[in-house]
């Protein structure tokens, strides 16, 4: 049986504006090079790092102006879990060609095998996307 040895969480980054979206991403490619797993495609790890631009963009927009990202490996994929001040789920919407979005929430869930959106008791939401390696 072919099992990781071990699991890899750590908080990559907190984002107070926009402008760190850049900070976020540069986080979670950090992460995967520490993380120095073999069998992730380049596409895999573009992936993901998409969706932490994606979740953290949200978050910043719709949940307060201030996140907190996590990457955790497991056995199954990797996943990317943002937490904001909001206590509102992201919602799926026909998407604006004129620039005002509509994309992302979609696309994050194309992209990952499993979302999901938890309410925390200190208030706000997790959103979090498991996405293969």
């Amino acid at each position: 049986m072919n099992t990781m040895t071990h699991t890899m969480a750590e908080s990559v980054a907190t984002v107070r504006s926009v402008v760190l979206v850049a900070d976020a991403r540069r986080a979670a490619l950090a992460f995967l090079e520490r993380l120095r797993r073999p069998s992730m495609t380049a596409e895999a790890a573009d992936n993901v790092v998409l969706v932490v631009s994606e979740l953290v963009t949200n978050a910043l927009r719709h949940g307060g102006g201030s996140c907190t990202v996590e990457l955790t490996a497991q056995v199954e994929g990797l996943e990317v879990a943002v937490h904001d001040a909001s206590p509102h789920a992201p919602r799926t919407r026909t998407p604006d060609m004129g620039g005002a979005g509509g994309f992302g929430w979609a696309m994050v869930n194309r992209l990952a095998r499993a979302t999901a959106v938890t309410r925390r008791a200190s208030g706000g939401k997790t959103v979090s996307a498991l996405l293969a390696w």
